[in-house]
């Protein structure tokens, strides 16, 4: 990979082609950009002083319109198909030069920063928006230099570069590209260039994949995951889904805040790689998640909510916009938050999922093998009863809890995180926030109280050495007894009426998990393959 080798002293983008701009705003302080964003009505103040703006067409990524430039670094190693599309350099410069036009004339934001909190492994970007509030989520979501940094001689001499021409629409027949808009990644040029979407998020995933086809050559694997850590430096790490409840269990009031999203595990620790936080805010209310209500404040972004009728305060109840609401905050807004975002290496990792079909124990201890299993299964299962006539509950699997951000297969990040549970003798959980005594429509969900007595039990060690129970299809070893826990929950099997209905959802559940992973078995090793749980005949 090739370094940009570039200082910029005098605060110019002639060296990347942008030129006969109309002015250059650099590293505007969060003020300024509310304030411009105001000027320019593209947003309006909330009555907490938050900056409420609606991002147009889309209001939530486009993962068919995201590519990657395939060429001699790229070509034998990304992970090509559905979730990385390939992209020619020729078809990039062509669009990249399309684009350098289009800014000429145009006022710019520009911001420098970093993503990755560990200074051994953090990444300097340069980030050039066409829109006030985009800067102001950049500020936001990536770690913000200090004023010295930012004033040094040399110069701020970034490594990578986004250029979001938001308002630029492609034209798929001479561009090459699906529809208008795009997110391209170049990995050699080291650009990401975003056109067509005025969504804030294709930037922080663009960078977030970027760090996982970057870090797994340095042997620190990058995790879609949150984490935090306890009083006496425990750190833990936590996996899951939307809806599994991974925000709210590791929002922990005895525990501090690593990070939310996006993290990184090197030989000595975690680290986030983000400066703050781009929270969901659907339903949103001080009783359920007092930490991000007390956050949405003078200096966060909100992103498509609507106020109530009449008023500046906000009804986060109201989805006529999009279900996918966000609020988007530095880190310190969070009152429990480290900073720097960095812990030791984790004793205890959590796979949550929210099985649906009420098979999966409440809590197992797995082994590395099973843990790499579940890890590129990515299991959750979603209740579709706002579907007219769907009442079942439907599977869903995404590899390594994040297949949209990986640009390398998902064994790769498998084999390296089995790597690492080896040699710190990690502790891996799959805890099932999902149903209990049968499935959706028949049983119930699992007490929130439970599940957090049985993650505190995990992290305080009294799960250890306690005696368990082998899930005769999945393998799982479940722990016969947990404080403040009825011992009657863990076993699945026991808490369903009818036995013979458990046996038979067991197998289907079985049978889903090994057909999704049969797209990854070719390049699966013996010992994840091992993992797989058993279909047993005449179930």
């Amino acid at each position: 990979m090739q370094e940009s080798g570039n200082n910029h002293l005098d605060n110019s983008l002639a060296y990347l082609g942008i030129k006969n701009v109309a002015a250059i705003a650099w590293n505007l302080a969060p003020s300024q950009l509310v304030e411009e964003t105001l000027f320019r009505g593209e947003g309006e103040l909330a009555d907490t002083g938050a900056l409420m703006v609606d991002t147009g067409e889309f209001t939530g990524r486009s993962p068919k319109d995201k590519f990657v430039v395939k060429d001699e670094n790229t070509k034998d190693h990304v992970w090509w198909g559905d979730v990385n599309h390939e992209f020619s350099t020729e078809k990039f410069n062509h669009l990249y030069n399309r684009i350098m036009a289009y800014l000429q004339e145009k006022e710019l934001f520009v911001r420098d920063a970093y993503a990755g909190a560990d200074p051994a492994h953090r990444i300097k970007l340069r980030v050039i928006n066409e829109n006030p509030w985009h800067n102001l989520f950049c500020n936001n979501l990536f770690l913000r230099p200090s004023a010295e940094e930012l004033s040094n001689p040399a110069g701020f001499n970034p490594e990578w570069h986004i250029i979001n021409a938001c308002g630029f629409k492609a034209d798929p027949a001479i561009d090459g590209t699906r529809q208008h808009n795009f997110t391209i990644i170049d990995f050699t040029r080291k650009i990401i260039l975003i056109g067509g979407s005025a969504y804030t998020g294709e930037m922080k995933k663009g960078i977030f994949t970027v760090l996982n086809y970057v870090l797994p050559f340095k042997n620190v694997l990058p995790m879609h995951c949150s984490a935090n850590i306890g009083k006496d430096g425990n750190t833990a790490i936590f996996f899951g889904l939307s809806g599994t409840g991974k925000t709210t269990l590791s929002a922990d009031p005895n525990r501090n805040l690593i990070g939310d999203d996006e993290h990184g595990w090197t030989d000595t620790g975690v680290f986030n790689f983000e400066g703050g936080c781009y929270a969901k805010c659907v339903d949103l209310t001080r009783e359920k998640e007092p930490q991000i209500w007390d956050a949405v404040k003078f200096g966060t972004l909100l992103e498509n909510c609507r106020f109530y009728d009449g008023t500046t305060t906000v009804d986060f109840e109201n989805t006529t916009v999009t279900e996918n609401t966000r609020a988007a905050y530095p880190i310190h807004f969070i009152n429990n938050a480290v900073e720097p975002s960095v812990g030791g290496v984790p004793k205890n990792i959590f796979l949550l999922t929210a099985d649906a079909f009420g098979v999966l124990p409440p809590i197992s201890k797995l082994s590395p093998a099973q843990a790499m299993y579940h890890f590129i299964s990515g299991y959750t299962a979603k209740v579709a009863g706002t579907e007219a006539g769907v009442t079942e509950p439907q599977t869903t699997f995404s590899a390594c809890f994040g297949k949209a951000f990986l640009p390398l297969h998902p064994t790769k990040y498998a084999e390296l995180l089995g790597k690492k549970l080896k040699e710190n003798k990690v502790n891996v959980w799959l805890v099932n926030t999902g149903w209990t005594g049968g499935p959706y429509g028949v049983g119930s969900r699992m007490k929130l109280s439970f599940t957090r007595a049985m993650i505190s039990a995990a992290l305080n060690g009294e799960l250890d050495n306690v005696p368990t129970d082998v899930d005769p299809v999945f393998g799982l070893n479940i722990p016969q007894a947990v404080p403040n826990v009825p011992a009657e929950i863990l076993t699945p099997r026991n808490t369903w009426a009818d036995k013979g209905a458990y046996d038979k959802k067991a197998n289907e559940l079985a049978a889903a998990f090994v057909k999704n992973f049969g797209q990854y078995a070719d390049f699966a090793n013996d010992e994840i393959l091992s993992a797989a749980p058993k279909v047993l005949a005449n179930s």
